[in-house]
């Protein structure tokens, strides 16, 4: 095996991520602040869909009743504001919240309540979606309640207005490009002090892009674009309440808003991909917010769905100085000297639970497989001392991020089942195969320059034997997950999705600590 592209758990852009993920719930409970939609494409049924599709537990105080399906809204009825203030009190009373989401609220009064009540309670995370308008055009709110609604804006964390909603809430015209919305959305997060997701989809084209806009310095900067192709679908139906719901949920586990959204517009892609299989309805029919759960069980479904959660960290990680010097043949001799060092620190932590998965696996194959995979790490850790580090002043200290991503993997196979340990340890093979890969092909691209500082070490990327044994990795994860259960599969992902942040944050630490 040739010596791993190892990285980390932190979020793309803080230093170190494990604090956020201790505090984080693993089932987060949310409550969603919403009405009602009979026809249970919007409102609060798609809120409960999409938190409980997202792993967390969903709770619901109805702002509004709504007569409404996939054509339209027929009517509206708003209960009593104080008869809200009743149920979020009884829950909030007896139920710790550890996110809110807030659609819509009809008028002046359930907005007065609800902002008391935040003031109140100060949950940790509170996600509005600044309802004013339904997918079929009918108004949701009140022309009268509008400044009432601006009121509730700062106690929001992230507000997630469509186009048209993000106009109205400035006053100006509606955006007609995505230029003209993300400079809408900066002029909202600077007016409110929070953050802003600026949604395309009401926009035309081919793409679908969403947007993180803040300009206090919360995010690793003030626009945070994630791409995505635009579904040619008329099921749309409740997909912006959908997508609250479920950043507020991911949210809540992560306290990272990019990483979250990252989670979630996969998800929310799928859904809308999968959403004729419902057949609901003669208009704008809703998503298919279990889309996942149905395809879990299939043979490559679940390698499939690793590889769409591993993509932004391959992005990130691509865009990485290290990477980008180590291919042009610039990287300073330090950093790359810091990183071997890690390197062949992190390979002796990551033999012993390879060792630890062949103690685990069922059958005679799959032992011998990890087994010798736990050999050639220790293998490539004796070659890298030979051949490199012993001819060059090499750090021996262990690293901060060496030493979470080591300690991770660790926990994880102490306390895991045999598919949990699988999906933590798979990121080393993959992430490390794949971004071996493009640098090998950059170099031979750019003519293969026998003077190239790094020239042996690219070379060594085309090792067709790793690229093998990370097919089976590969194949070997996917078949535990679908022998695996709901709960299981749950924590796959998150073992997985732990150790892809690790790896990237292990390229980036010889920037921080070399």
């Amino acid at each position: 095996m040739a010596a791993s592209l190892h990285s980390s758990v932190y979020p793309l852009h803080s230093v170190y991520p494990l604090d956020a993920h201790t505090s984080a719930r693993q089932v987060p409970r949310v409550l969603t602040i919403a009405g009602s939609d009979p026809s249970g494409g919007a409102g609060i049924q798609a809120d409960l869909k999409s938190i409980a599709a997202l792993g967390g537990y969903g709770m619901t105080a109805i702002t509004a009743l709504t007569a409404q399906n996939t054509v339209g809204v027929s009517a509206v009825h708003v209960p009593p504001a104080h008869f809200l203030r009743q149920q979020l009190e009884a829950i909030s009373g007896d139920i710790i919240v550890d996110a809110v989401k807030i659609g819509m609220l009809g008028d002046a009064a359930v907005i007065a309540q609800v902002r008391d009540w935040l003031e109140e309670v100060r949950p940790a995370v509170v996600v509005l979606d600044p309802v004013m308008v339904a997918t079929s055009g009918d108004r949701l709110l009140r022309e009268s309640a509008e400044n009432a609604l601006r009121s509730l804006l700062p106690l929001a964390h992230l507000i997630t207005p469509n186009v048209p909603e993000l106009a109205m809430l400035l006053g100006e015209p509606e955006a007609a490009d995505w230029a003209s919305a993300l400079e809408q959305g900066k002029r909202l997060a600077a007016e409110y002090g929070n953050t802003v997701l600026v949604k395309g989809g009401h926009l035309p084209g081919p793409e679908c892009p969403d947007a993180l806009v803040n300009t206090t310095g919360l995010l690793s900067r003030d626009v945070v674009e994630v791409s995505g192709p635009r579904v040619a679908t008329r099921n749309s139906h409740g997909t912006g309440c959908s997508l609250s719901s479920a950043l507020a949920t991911v949210q809540a586990r992560t306290g990272n808003w990019e990483t979250s959204l990252r989670e979630v517009k996969p998800w929310l892609l799928g859904a809308l991909t999968a959403s004729a299989e419902l057949q609901v309805g003669r208009g704008n029919g809703p998503v298919h917010h279990f889309h996942h759960l149905q395809r879990a069980s299939a043979p490559g479904a679940f390698a499939a769905a690793l590889w769409e959660a591993a993509v932004p960290e391959l992005e990130s990680i691509h865009g990485l100085p290290f990477i980008q010097q180590l291919q042009s043949g610039e990287l300073p001799e330090r950093d790359f000297t810091y990183y071997l060092a890690q390197d062949a620190i992190y390979l002796n932590g990551y033999s012993r639970v390879l060792a630890r998965a062949g103690a685990l696996a069922p059958t005679e194959e799959e032992q011998l497989f990890w087994a010798r995979s736990s050999q050639q790490c220790l293998e490539v850790e004796s070659e890298l001392h030979r051949t490199w580090l012993s001819s060059r002043e090499a750090p021996t200290a262990l690293g901060p991020v060496t030493k979470s991503y080591v300690d991770h993997l660790l926990a994880t196979s102490a306390s895991g089942s045999y598919a949990v340990v699988l999906a933590a340890i798979l990121p080393c093979f993959w992430l490390y195969a794949e971004v071996g890969r493009q640098l090998h092909a950059n170099y031979l691209n750019a003519g293969a320059a026998a003077d190239h500082a790094y020239a042996d070490w690219l070379t060594t990327y085309a090792d067709e034997d790793f690229a093998a044994a990370t097919r089976k990795a590969i194949s070997l994860t996917d078949a535990a997950a679908v022998a695996a259960s709901d709960t299981e599969r749950a924590a796959m992902m998150e073992a997985f999705t732990q150790s892809c942040r690790y790896e990237t944050a292990f390229f980036d630490a010889p920037r921080l600590f070399a």
